[in-house]
């Protein structure tokens, strides 16, 4: 699944194409995706200049004067600027055409992507309602991942993938923070000392900030906007490399699945 950096960058690679640009058509192939794009999107959307693209935890905002759609990409959906000329393939669901000739393609084989209308309100959507802060941001910090672990029981990993805690703290940067921070991945949130929570929020903010600057990371179904794959995993030290050798000790990095998803760890580095 793309997880944060990925989306950010595929943000921040449409946003020069559509800024200022005027919404002429927008042509829905498949609307059955995780939820049903609603039946009247292309007119909601049709003759609105899009006026901000930005994203909220992993989903992807476009804001015209009528409203926002809101855009996730799923396990598997990728969005690209090509020419509205461009023959859609199998899993090429939704278009949005704009006045320069050039469109917004949503591409998703899994389908667990969506397409929503969220009104001129759009953080009051119930998918947007409850998240937590960016991590990126100043509101997420010590003080106030310090507070939310006390007497919390709950393993730090799963902890700080919580969106309702944080947002867009996937997988694969969790288990790179941790390791970065020496925490294992199964200690309890409420038992992480304030000092060691200061090294994790800087562990979180650079590796999400070290994979936007290399473009997000390598997925078999991720690519960038203008058809790139990142590059961040070529860095990972442990996420995806098990039974390798730590880059630091030497020890073997080890795995084990932990709230339905693997979780890497060294178990030297680590306690």
């Amino acid at each position: 699944m793309p997880e944060l950096p990925e989306v950010e960058t595929t943000c921040r690679g449409i946003e020069p194409h559509l800024l200022g640009k005027k919404i002429v058509e927008v042509i829905v192939r498949n609307a059955q995706l995780r939820w049903p794009v609603p039946s009247n999107l292309d007119q909601r959307m049709q003759g609105g200049t899009i006026e901000k693209v930005f994203r909220r935890g992993k989903y992807i905002l476009i804001q015209i004067e009528q409203g926002t759609t809101l855009i996730h990409l799923g396990m598997s959906g990728s969005l690209r600027i090509i020419d509205k000329h461009t023959v859609a393939e199998k899993h090429d669901h939704i278009d949005i055409i704009v006045s320069s000739d050039l469109c917004l393609r949503l591409r998703d084989p899994r389908r667990f992507g969506s397409v929503l209308w969220a009104g001129k309100r759009p953080f009051q959507h119930k998918l947007l309602i409850k998240l937590g802060p960016e991590p990126l941001s100043d509101k997420f910090n010590l003080e106030y991942i310090y507070e939310k672990s006390r007497q919390r029981s709950q393993a730090i990993k799963t902890f700080i993938m919580d969106s309702h805690l944080v947002v867009g703290v996937g997988n694969i940067y969790a288990s790179e923070a941790l390791f970065r921070c020496g925490i294992h991945p199964r200690r309890a949130a409420g038992n992480i000392s304030k000092k060691r929570y200061e090294l994790l929020v800087k562990s979180i903010k650079n590796v999400l900030n070290e994979a936007i600057v290399s473009g997000g990371t390598t997925l078999r179904d991720f690519v960038s906007s203008e058809g790139k794959p990142g590059y961040f995993a070529q860095k990972l030290n442990v996420y995806g490399r098990n039974n390798q050798t730590c880059y630091i000790c030497e020890s073997n990095i080890k795995q084990f699945t932990q709230g339905q998803r693997s979780t890497f760890y060294c178990p030297k580095c680590q306690h």
